[in-house]
């Protein structure tokens, strides 16, 4: 695999002048004559094999593929929409928001399941479960919990053995967390005891995934909830460490999703990046692309559990933002 980190503060000064990136590369020719610029919020690590794919069949392109946070990369395209081809980010929510804005080009030209778009804008390619993840060794004595009521039992009847040890995502920052949050919020009051419960024993609090799977490994957490289960389930290292459980009285999944900038400077690459993405995520895709496909996860239905619709930016609404921020602030942050 070949790419290779560069000081993007020169490639990039109308943003990255106080920008810090979460990780930020250049994959492909050394002397491009074209150059896509993708702002995502998905590890580069899971998109690496992906651009290679892609920059193999153009080997006069290169790809800079720029890492931010979900609610800061929403933040860093409203304010500079002509400086990125195309954005990905798990938060539907916000992707959608940011399509039914009309900050998203339509591509006529893509083939896709209605209901895995939204009015030829907005692309899903994954389909990803949040899940309870664990530390498999500290649970070698305790029931696995296979619900979110199992997993509120199990640490009630062994408070001591959690306090401290218990992550989830900081709903504050994270636009993903938020997204999970609410979702489980609209389909059951089990959240809110749940959070109750995480809220007593005094919650860690995470950014990312990535953070929480890997605290999961050092002891350091012993159960994460709303973690991406992908994550969890691409790192090999993890197998024997940790278990994966994807609750079984109600799915919350998400798609990650794809759009190109209305204001692209390569509309005509960005659209054939976007094409090439979904190819590789159809259920044939090869086995060394480690984001899930399509159709990895879905319902009965064969829809996924959180749709694209105008219902999803509900949430996003200022008042019922700090509203829903406040409730779980009570119930969470109950000994800082």
């Amino acid at each position: 695999m070949r790419y290779f980190a560069v000081l993007i503060l020169l490639l990039f000064p109308l943003v990255s002048h106080a920008q810090d990136w979460e990780d930020r590369q250049v994959f492909g020719s050394q002397n491009p004559t074209s150059t896509l610029r993708i702002l995502s919020s998905t590890d580069t690590s899971f998109f690496a094999p992906i651009i290679e794919n892609f920059i193999a069949q153009r080997p006069n392109i290169e790809v800079q593929y720029l890492v931010a946070g979900t609610t800061n990369l929403d933040e860093i395209f409203r304010q500079n929409p002509d400086q990125f081809d195309v954005v990905i980010s798990s938060a539907m929510d916000l992707q959608l928001k940011l399509a039914n804005d009309g900050l998203a080009a339509r591509l006529d030209g893509i083939s896709h399941p209605e209901w895995a778009q939204w009015r030829g804008s907005l692309f899903a390619f994954t389909t990803e479960p949040a899940a309870i993840v664990i530390n498999t060794e500290a649970f070698a004595e305790l029931p696995i919990p296979a619900t979110r009521q199992d997993l509120i039992e199990v640490l009630r009847a062994n408070s001591d053995t959690f306090v401290g040890k218990v992550g989830t995502y900081d709903v504050r920052q994270s636009g993903l967390g938020y997204l999970f949050a609410t979702q489980d919020a609209r389909a059951s009051e089990t959240f809110w005891r749940l959070m109750e419960v995480i809220g007593s024993l005094d919650a860690q609090l995470y950014c990312c995934s990535a953070d929480m799977i890997d605290d999961l490994m050092t002891g350091r957490i012993l159960v994460a909830y709303n973690v991406l289960g992908s994550y969890a389930l691409a790192r090999s290292e993890t197998k024997d460490m940790l278990t994966v459980i994807l609750p079984s009285e109600f799915p919350t999944t998400m798609m990650r999703s794809a759009l190109v900038s209305k204001a692209a400077s390569q509309p005509a690459l960005a659209e054939a990046f976007v094409n090439h993405l979904i190819r590789l995520q159809s259920d044939g895709r090869p086995q060394d692309f480690p984001l899930p496909s399509l159709g990895a996860f879905q319902d009965t239905t064969g829809r996924t559990s959180i749709s694209l619709e105008p219902a999803l930016m509900t949430y996003l609404d200022t008042l019922k933002r700090q509203t829903f921020i406040r409730e779980w602030e009570s119930a969470i942050i109950q000994q800082r």
